[in-house]
């Protein structure tokens, strides 16, 4: 009976967000496991310039040297970690903003949702540009800048969704009972306002996941010689005159998980706005 349940479940999901799943299983897989998957180092020079593709090196290598695959393989862990961290710093304080307006109202709602508009009337990788310039382009001060620059999209959202909620009678019923602030959100707000903070995950994890990719083309996301895709693309550009498609391959890279995430988060949507196929 168990078997058959799963199944039925497991049949009920389309074809996209299947594949949606095992791509991003497979970047997961990758990811977890790089330093064993990999043939050399994320950093080690193993050959010449621009080494053509071998079977020494299956990918050939970049400008100084090193093997393209295993930057390609490292450059899972860092970009999809550091883009994870991002997100998921980026929905804590957006999310805890935005029910924290909604519940309090008043001036508490009308500064934070003012200072939210604000930020987001600035370009949002115009005002990356500006504040990595002047704080410097470490790996905390990327997490920090997007995040906090993120944060203002999952603020409007978590405010808007919330703002539905907090005029429910259960939630007058547990101010009356004398329950706290915390516990109103964590008990009553949150639980139903999680579908759609969820399906804005997957969404926002491919923005933040983009920006980095363009931050590090523009030399201001990670730095060498950590792997990533975005600098990896600004580094073998000139290849494309020749007719080598190795830059390509960091740019299907990010265009095939950014495809994948969407496909599942297309998927969450429609389950969570309860419509049939």
């Amino acid at each position: 009976m168990i078997a058959a349940t799963k199944s039925f479940r497991l049949a009920t999901v389309p074809w996209s967000a299947r594949l949606g799943l095992l791509i991003i299983a497979f970047y997961i897989v990758v990811a977890v496991f790089a330093p064993w998957l990999a043939p050399y180092g994320e950093a080690e020079v193993v050959g010449g310039e621009f080494e053509p593709w071998s079977s020494m090196f299956v990918l050939g290598t970049d400008g100084l040297g090193r093997d393209m695959l295993s930057r390609l393989i490292f450059g899972a862990r860092n970009t999809i970690g550091v883009a994870f961290v991002t997100t998921a710093l980026a929905f804590l304080i957006g999310a805890a903003g935005g029910m924290l307006a909604a519940t309090l109202g008043g001036w508490t709602d009308e500064v934070l949702s003012r200072v939210v508009d604000v930020i987001m009337a600035i370009p949002r990788v115009i005002f990356a540009l500006l504040l990595l310039t002047i704080f410097g382009t470490g790996l905390v001060n990327l997490i920090l800048i997007i995040a906090i620059l993120d944060s203002t999209s999952v603020f409007r959202l978590a405010r808007a969704v919330s703002m539905n909620v907090v005029v429910m009678e259960f939630v007058e019923a547990a101010g009356l009972r004398g329950e706290s602030l915390w516990w109103i959100i964590r008990r009553e707000i949150l639980p139903n306002i999680f579908p759609p903070l969820i399906s804005e995950f997957g969404l926002r994890f491919c923005f933040v996941f983009l920006s980095i990719s363009a931050l590090s083309f523009l030399g201001l996301g990670l730095q060498p010689p950590t792997a990533d895709w975005g600098s990896m693309v600004k580094e073998t550009a000139s290849l494309i005159s020749f007719g080598d498609i190795t830059p390509l391959l960091p740019a299907g890279a990010i265009a095939l998980l950014t495809v994948g995430v969407n496909f599942v988060v297309d998927w969450m949507l429609h389950r969570s706005s309860g419509l049939k196929d």
